[in-house]
């Protein structure tokens, strides 16, 4: 009976019209976080998005991180994650917000390191990026700056999800303000990047035995698509939020490693 409650709890806060193929009541772990090598950012302007672990009809599945337009300047991502609860794993969708709001205290990498996020901020309607933390493209965006005090030597923790035997963090009062503004729900390219992921079957957490070959997409999510304000493309939001009509650069192989330690790019990027 308890169960039933906590499943129809999470039912009602999980809007699972935005990840059509994502179960929410599961009732055994998600994998851990693969080890992640981020593809530098081609275009100014486009976020990071963490990969994750979905679920289907097969069992779970990697979605890959990848480089996307955001739905308009000056909004943020906050990662979807699973939360245990009465036995349950549920899935809190992603969304935009003005703000990075509780993402589970999962530590995605990459600026994503479990409050907050340090990869970079909005300055003017200009996104600027973090590089002691993003790999970016410098031959195009030039939009950077560099702040290691953000840094954390931390042991690596590469657990997937929130609850009694994985992350016990809980929301700040920062985080649960930023959880009741208004928020964009994810955009047409990312619901579709998922769904691709989904259909995928080397994905499958069964087959790639919790290491999946595509962990990361090394092309940026950047198909026209209409948001959910006002019905601009995401990507022409995307250029507008770096520089306008920039081409979108030709992605690389990942940074290469300097033996450093970066905040969330050693957890789960190594």
């Amino acid at each position: 009976m308890l169960s039933k409650i906590v499943l129809a709890l999470v039912l009602c806060v999980v809007p699972v019209a935005a990840f059509p193929a994502i179960a929410v009541s599961i009732t055994v772990a998600p994998p851990a976080l693969p080890v992640v090598v981020q593809p530098p950012c081609p275009t100014p302007g486009y976020l990071w998005t963490p990969g994750y672990w979905g679920h289907g009809p097969a069992g779970y599945y990697w979605v890959p991180g990848v480089w996307v337009a955001p739905p308009r300047p000056g909004v943020l991502w906050t990662p979807g994650y699973w939360g245990l609860v009465g036995g349950v794993y549920g899935w809190h969708a992603g969304y935009w917000g003005p703000h990075v709001g509780f993402y589970g205290g999962v530590n995605y990498g990459f600026g994503y390191i479990g409050v907050g996020f340090v990869g970079g901020a909005w300055a003017g309607g200009v996104f600027r990026y973090n590089t002691a933390v993003v790999n970016v493209n410098t031959a195009v965006i030039h939009n950077t700056y560099v702040d290691r005090t953000v840094i954390r030597n931390v042991a690596v923790n590469r657990t997937s999800f929130n609850g009694p035997g994985g992350i016990t963090a809980r929301p700040s009062p920062q985080e649960r303000t930023a959880m009741n503004e208004r928020h964009i729900q994810a955009t047409a390219n990312q619901i579709a990047h998922q769904q691709h992921a989904a259909a995928d079957r080397s994905q499958l957490a069964s087959v790639n035995h919790g290491n999946p070959a595509g962990r990361a997409s090394t092309a940026a999510n950047h198909a026209a698509a209409t948001n959910h304000e006002g019905g601009r493309p995401a990507n022409e939001a995307g250029r507008q939020a770096g520089q306008a009509g920039r081409p979108a650069g030709r992605p690389e192989a990942g940074r290469p490693a300097n033996g450093e330690r970066r905040a969330g790019q050693s957890r789960p990027e190594k």
